[in-house]
């Protein structure tokens, strides 16, 4: 892993760390007790989760867990809108709070992030009432140190940026080796000295290695041009002796406007396997020849 000093965040006593484990997906089966244990307990103990993650079991699992955890475990969460209404309304912030620090057993977050507000517009966000000042007042009462924005889709997240409410911000699928598409968003935030976590550097399973995932970038189905892109992508990793989910992995973790990389697991395997991958150390020579193979085709998502 880049040996790079961690950037400070308000509420954060330690340094942000540059791998952030991704849970969207615990909780989704009954043993995951023992990967929520192995989360808090191992080496990448800087979590995301969110209100809606499982229906809310993924922080109950962090949660149960942090009660026997050691020092030196941070949790990032975000607010959801309603999931049976939609509503995202100041109140329902408020709500969403109070259901995560109650599942999380914790009274403070150093990061809270709106998230996903495809409900409401950005007006109606930051209107009175609105979701964003809910957000400001929980900043301003301490109980979070910093409100994030993360949303993926069209130009939403370029415009919560431009409000200048937000001090960091999450990007998903967007900057990979693949994909330059957060470029704006990268730029606004560096303006703004937003604090930047680059979420699925594999592109949902693609650059990492997953035969499930082989013909689809973020879910969707690629195009012949785009397949071979990646084809030469690997062949390139083969010829330096690298990986093409450590190359993937690398190329966000060595961006200096990105300040830590989210990183989806699903199994204790999943953890070992990013472990290891963290810990590749990638030739000089590769990123040049990376930059010689020109850009890449446009990706199937917007």
């Amino acid at each position: 892993m880049p040996d790079q000093q961690g950037r400070r965040v308000p509420g954060l006593d330690r340094p942000l760390q540059p791998l952030t484990v991704g849970t969207s997906a615990l909780g989704a089966d009954p043993g995951d007790e023992a990967l929520a244990e192995m989360m808090v307990s191992g080496r990448l103990r800087q979590l995301d989760t969110s209100n809606n993650y499982a229906g809310g079991r993924s922080e109950t699992l962090i949660g149960a867990a942090l009660k026997q955890a050691p020092d030196g475990v941070t949790v990032f969460s975000k607010a959801d809108s309603d999931p049976g209404t939609g509503v995202f309304d100041g109140d329902r912030v408020m709500r969403s709070w109070e259901e995560t620090t109650s599942r999380l057993g914790v009274e403070t977050l150093p990061i809270y992030h709106l998230h996903d507000p495809m409900t409401i517009t950005v007006s109606e966000a930051m209107a009175r009432g609105g979701a964003v000042p809910a957000l400001v007042a929980l900043r301003e009462q301490g109980l979070v140190g910093a409100i994030g924005i993360a949303v993926g889709g069209g130009t939403m997240v370029e415009d919560y940026i431009r409000t200048d409410a937000f001090d960091a911000v999450l990007t998903h699928n967007r900057y990979t080796l693949v994909d330059r598409r957060a470029e704006e968003i990268l730029r606004l935030a560096a303006e703004r000295d937003m604090t930047v976590f680059n979420a699925a550097p594999f592109g949902g399973g693609i650059l990492g290695g997953s035969p499930r995932h082989a013909t689809r970038y973020g879910y969707r189905r690629v195009s012949p041009e785009f397949a071979a892109h990646v084809e030469r992508l690997r062949a390139l990793c083969e010829r330096w002796g690298i990986t093409l989910a450590a190359a993937a992995l690398h190329f966000s973790l060595a961006e200096p406007r990105v300040h830590s990389t989210v990183v989806g697991v699903t199994s204790a395997e999943r953890l070992a396997q990013l472990e290891s991958l963290a810990d590749t150390v990638i030739p000089d020579g590769f990123w040049a020849d990376l930059a010689a193979l020109g850009s890449p085709p446009p990706s199937p998502i917007d």
